[in-house]
């Protein structure tokens, strides 16, 4: 099993791997990434890749942060008709709610994303990803076409601006390359998440290019953005992963039960408009900057040092060099 992109879902949810694709035992390590251009998908699953550590909430205080977050999402259906009335601060912080009444700390590292039309991308772990994300920058996020149709979430969705993708239709692609690119010029922050399915954090996908001409075609930069889930001490995290045959609550219950889980967003230096000739390279650049620094931090070596702060607190200072691992071994190159 795998998880599509949730960038590409609008909404959380499990699907089945592609015809062919097997799972990965948990003692050996990740193979290449089965998938195919228009639906990539990741070996990633629970029983293999997911590993908590550390004291777990009591029942009780579990159940209240689940009852709190689902309480913040209806909260934030409910005011999603106002669309762009909605300040950008009141947006930011009430995903960091989200994201904070799980039980998650959060820290968001570097400076701030430029404004005016921006491609914001980011490597995909967990649910926790969309809120993580829009909390550097809100922005439109890509949704899947047949979202239009669910009751009520479907009208919820196009009414909060996302950008709906057919992904059976890959004819169709250049018709969605174009519309983000309107929106980009348009001076929008237009959010996805290239790998195009969930890891775990401890491997990772590859960038797909197509959305990347979008920026080319606006004149637009990119933002990368690398997330992590990490224990109080700095330790790579699985329990936020979102993989494989999970449902969306085992997801948020393992999260809720995790007492010391940490997310970092860590906002990188943006790939300015112009630097890049084409999309391969200007994908390449962004998957170098944001998935290498990641397997750097998840590289065998002793953890961070550096602890996060107490809850609630959003540290902005950038990750020093102290902080890094040694550079993990050059990938393959970008196929697809």
């Amino acid at each position: 099993m795998s998880t599509h992109s949730l960038g590409a879902l609008g909404l959380p949810t499990a699907t089945t791997l592609t015809a062919g694709a097997t799972a990965t035992p948990a003692a050996s390590a990740h193979p290449a990434e089965a998938a195919t251009l228009w639906r990539p998908s990741a070996p990633c699953t629970p029983h293999a890749c997911v590993h908590v550590t550390g004291p777990a909430r009591a029942l009780p205080l579990a159940v209240l942060r689940i009852a709190a977050v689902l309480a913040l999402l209806v909260a934030g259906f409910l005011v999603t008709p106002l669309g762009g009335r909605i300040p950008a601060g009141l947006v930011r912080r009430w995903c960091l709610w989200v994201v904070r009444a799980s039980g998650v700390r959060v820290r968001i590292d570097g400076g701030a994303a430029p404004d005016g039309g921006l491609l914001l991308v980011a490597n995909h772990v967990s649910w926790l990803d969309i809120p993580l994300l829009a909390a550097v920058r809100p922005a439109r996020m890509l949704a899947k076409s047949e979202i239009r149709q669910w009751p009520v979430a479907g009208w919820l969705t196009a009414r909060s601006g996302a950008l709906f993708i057919d992904r059976d239709r890959i004819r169709a692609l250049p018709e969605t390359v174009g519309r983000i690119a309107e929106a980009l010029r348009a001076g929008e922050a237009v959010a996805l998440f290239p790998e195009g399915s969930t890891w775990c954090g401890r491997a990772q996908g590859h960038f797909r290019r197509a959305a990347f001409q979008a920026a080319l075609d606006a004149g637009v930069p990119v933002q990368p953005v690398r997330l992590r889930y990490l224990t109080a001490q700095g330790a790579p995290s699985t329990a936020a992963a979102f993989v494989g045959e999970d449902s969306l609550l085992t997801s948020v219950w393992r999260v809720v039960r995790a007492r010391e889980l940490a997310a970092e967003a860590e906002v990188l230096e943006p790939v300015a408009p112009g630097s890049r000739p084409d999309r391969r390279s200007l994908a390449r650049a962004a998957e170098d900057s944001t998935l290498l620094g990641a397997r750097q931090v998840q590289s065998p070596g002793p953890p961070r040092t550096a602890p996060f702060p107490a809850p609630g607190v959003v540290r902005t200072a950038p990750v020093t060099d102290a902080e890094q691992q040694p550079p993990a071994p050059s990938r393959e190159a970008v196929t697809a």
